[in-house]
């Protein structure tokens, strides 16, 4: 078995190429088969090279490794041989049409109430014609002259599938300038590399039709491939996801912090049935089953994400963190934060509290309260008792409880609201700060 996915670095990978980026690599892994990256780097113009790095750097980030990486820019020999080949069998012939021709073509057809299809005018030129139009200054550039048949194969996502290529206009493998067009290039490759298995998107089915068609005009055996779309995913509103990638690029996600487990655990169970769990792809590849993915479109829940996020984050045990938190933190200092943290990004401002200096807000109204607070607090040394016995204490002499007793006192400790639990946080703030803490937000 093998697989492989092949992006194009014209851009940074989102979350709809990191889907099947992982899907293709825990069928490989799942069924002990090879996974190979392989770039779609024949757009020489759009194609740049700091994209390229950024899609391997996000994908090891994500937990995936490969066994060959390929770059198609490499193999134009390649696609030039296949070229030929197609040329000799009569599959491949030059067209001539510009832009305006072809667009004059289609919305006459309309008008005809026909579909707008490629008439193959081309195919009835001359040799003549073609020599004369190339002496003229025109550059060809080819068509792939579809079988008249109808192309079907069993999708081990949306069952059974078929293509009536009657129905759609000979594709254009190759440009005018002589570089080679995707789906020629995949089909080239797939049939060098042996591919068995080809999981996409589900805006592929067409396309997929059509490369059958030149996978056997090439002599290839279509037996030996499998097919997968996987549906196309939505925001959470219901929206196309196409339409916001800039916002969910996996360098967005890591940028915010979201954990490549959170990630990778939400992706793998996105659109089946089974409930996400967190797991880097070593972990999940056991479980990968292509078969429960869902015929429907998928959501991409950005809250359930987070929810997986912070599952990670509340789990997470200090040696397996350490290199990414503030200088200085242990694990007593970790253990007592994880469980508030939504992202890592807001360990740092917990660092802080306990082991920097911050100006807690001025409490009006409070100060007789905080005083109160200043001359109860216990000496040190201090342990998990010493919250519940000092705030025992100021609740038996000053007579409050509940908000009313615990607000105030997180407030000045903290600056916060909200946060960890003060009877593992006060004895890592000291008693040095919390009583300078105490003072300032007294107002004293």
């Amino acid at each position: 078995m093998k697989l492989r996915f092949a992006p194009s670095p014209t851009g940074l990978l989102h979350v709809g190429n990191a889907r099947v980026a992982l899907a293709n690599w825990l069928h490989a892994r799942r069924h002990g088969g090879a996974f190979i990256l392989r770039l779609d780097d024949t757009d020489l113009e759009r194609s740049k090279p700091e994209f390229a790095a950024a899609i391997e750097e996000d994908l090891r980030w994500l937990g995936l490794d490969w066994d060959e990486r390929v770059a198609q820019s490499d193999r134009l020999d390649r696609y030039a041989a296949a070229a030929e080949t197609l040329k000799a069998a009569g599959r491949l012939y030059p067209c001539f049409e510009t832009e305006e021709e072809l667009a004059y073509k289609r919305e006459r057809r309309r008008r005809e109430g026909k579909p707008p299809l490629y008439d193959r005018e081309a195919l009835r030129m001359t040799p003549d014609q073609i020599e004369r139009a190339i002496a003229n200054g025109k550059q060809p550039y080819w068509r792939f002259k579809l079988a008249p048949r109808t192309v079907a194969w069993h999708d081990l996502v949306l069952g059974e599938r078929s293509v009536k290529l009657s129905a759609i206009s000979d594709p254009v493998l190759v440009r005018a300038d002589g570089s080679p067009l995707y789906t020629f290039t995949s089909v080239v490759d797939d049939l060098d590399m042996a591919i068995t298995h080809v999981i996409r998107g589900e805006d592929h089915v067409t396309n997929t039709g059509i490369q059958l068609d030149l996978y056997a005009a090439l002599g290839g055996n279509t037996m030996h491939l499998n097919f997968a779309h996987l549906p196309l995913l939505t925001d959470q509103d219901g929206g196309a996801l196409s339409k916001r990638l800039g916002s969910i690029s996996l360098r967005h996600l890591r940028k915010d912090g979201i954990e490549p487990a959170a990630l990778a655990g939400y992706l793998a169970a996105l659109g089946t049935s089974t409930d996400p769990v967190p797991g880097l792809p070593a972990a999940l590849a056991p479980q990968w089953d292509i078969t429960r993915v869902s015929h429907a479109t998928a959501r991409f829940d950005t809250r359930q994400m987070l929810a997986l996020n912070r599952r990670v984050l509340h789990e997470a045990p200090f040696d397996g963190m350490r290199d990414r938190l503030p200088e200085g933190a242990d694990e007593a200092w970790w253990l007592a934060i994880r469980g508030n943290l939504d992202l890592l990004r807001e360990a740092r401002p917990w660092f802080d509290i306990v082991r920097g200096s911050i100006v807690p807000p001025v409490q009006d109204g409070e100060g007789d309260f905080l005083a109160a607070a200043l001359a109860a607090l216990p000496p040190e040394p201090w342990d998990g008792t010493t919250w519940g016995g000092w705030t025992g204490a100021l609740k038996a002499s000053t007579g409050r409880k509940g908000k009313g007793l615990f607000l105030p006192l997180r407030l000045a400790l903290t600056g916060e609201e909200h946060g960890p639990d003060l009877a593992t946080l006060l004895p890592l703030i000291g008693r040095d700060r919390a009583a300078l803490r105490l003072r300032l937000s007294s107002g004293a």
